[in-house]
């Protein structure tokens, strides 16, 4: 028995219904995937061109570009696909661009739509973007990206430094933002007040589960192990619990689709670009909080020391209930932006995103919050830069090797301290 939220999210939709709310159906619907583009000769759209879609296991459509040049196939599954355009129902003096690859090999990643642009007209010529401009592209996203996991793996490694607590759960509070912001957009609130909400119930969501599960576990003095365990089962409720309200379809928050921009001749996003914006404005602000004021001092010393640091009067429960509330805001605003980079929001885009932020602590090393975001930078970095030469769905394999390369060779991390046990 599922159930999922169904809303409509565009402004034009939300003005249409100005009752809009959550509505639970059941049974689950059914993900649609499709394959689209427009065709065109510059500015002038080409219509009644026949463009055919095949599959190795044997699916097959077909389609005609409409009066605008725009043509859509709705394809069964996530898989690998042939798209063709037929030259014959071309226009007279409208050619493909020569050199144009037909048919096009089309292979779905994690987004449900996959865009394919075929280039037609005599003056049409296939563009060619040197290495150095590709790789600054590629830079570009890996630091708006790393800069995003920074945003995540700074909660987990202040938790960490003031508890011990490897915490698995911490993928689900990325994947709450997310749905927090979906569900306060749904029914209605401007798209700041959505995002703002979504933080602040994000915070209340990391002092609720200090509260009731790892307070108490730490006053009945429970090892690191067991509690290790017990996030890993709450991570599990956390998203089947999403996955039952929510549903298990892909979802996209306001302004999911933005404009390329050209930033100092690099081509990048609008919500790329101010992702990169956010999150480096926010880690600034963390971390001049941790630098600056009496609670960064407070935690500082509580990761150094707790025992001293509750002798010297500092109430290391308060402290540790205020890194749960800063670490779970951060990581839902790392969900947001997430879900506007990947793009979209599912209900295990948290447990997605959970390797490479570990990878990202594990680089910088465990407890370091500084070391967390140096590390999480490199690892976006890689990820994104790798994709030059590495097929899209692996780039993320590159995290698990960093993780594997610094534990076996520098198990303290970057800007770890090395200890010595014994």
């Amino acid at each position: 028995m599922g159930a999922l939220f169904a809303a409509t999210l565009p402004p034009s939709a939300a003005a249409a219904s100005p009752n809009a709310s959550f509505q639970v159906h059941a049974p689950m619907q059914q993900q649609e995937f499709s394959i689209r583009g427009t065709l065109r000769d510059g500015s002038d759209p080409v219509p009644e061109v026949r463009i055919v879609a095949t599959s190795s296991t044997g699916f097959s459509a077909e389609v005609t570009t409409d009066a605008n040049g725009r043509w859509v196939i709705v394809v069964p599954e996530k898989g690998t696909y042939e798209v063709l355009l037929d030259v014959a129902t071309l226009p007279e003096g409208k050619p493909l661009a020569e050199g144009e690859a037909n048919p096009r090999i089309v292979e779905f990643g994690t987004s449900s739509n996959m865009g394919v642009i075929f280039k037609v007209g005599e003056n049409a010529a296939v563009a060619t973007t040197s290495f150095g401009a590709v790789l600054a592209e590629r830079v570009v996203a890996g630091l708006s990206f790393g800069l995003l996991l920074a945003l995540t793996a700074v909660g987990l490694s202040l938790v960490f430094g003031t508890t011990g607590l490897t915490n698995f759960a911490h993928g689900e509070m990325v994947t709450f933002g997310a749905v927090a912001a979906f569900g306060l957009a749904a029914i209605g609130l401007p798209l700041w007040a959505a995002i703002a909400g979504a933080i602040l119930l994000g915070g209340v969501l990391g002092w609720v589960q200090d509260w009731g599960l790892w307070r108490p576990l730490r006053r009945r003095g429970s090892a690191l192990v067991p509690m290790m365990i017990v996030s890993i089962g709450l991570a599990l409720a956390m998203r089947y619990i999403i996955l039952f309200f929510f549903g298990g379809t892909t979802e996209q928050l306001p302004s999911a689709q933005s404009p390329l921009l050209k930033v100092v001749g690099v081509t990048i996003s609008r919500n790329t670009l101010i992702s990169l914006v956010v999150s480096l404005v926010v880690i600034v602000v963390v971390a001049l909080l941790l630098l600056k004021t009496r609670f960064g001092k407070a935690t500082r010393a509580v990761a150094d020391n707790p025992a001293l640091a509750a002798a010297s009067g500092i109430d290391v429960d308060q402290v540790i209930r205020m890194v749960w509330v800063v670490g779970s805001m951060l990581a839902a605003l790392g969900g947001i932006l997430w879900a506007y980079y990947r793009p979209g929001v599912t209900f295990n885009m948290g447990q997605q995103i959970l390797l490479m932020i570990f990878a990202g602590v594990t680089l910088g090393g465990l407890g370091t919050v500084f070391g967390a975001l140096l590390g999480s930078v490199l690892v976006g970095l890689m990820v994104e830069v790798s994709t030059i030469w590495l097929e899209a769905d692996l780039k993320y394999v590159g995290a698990l090797a960093v993780m594997i390369l610094v534990l076996l060779f520098r198990p303290q991390g970057l800007l770890g301290r090395g200890e010595r046990v014994g």
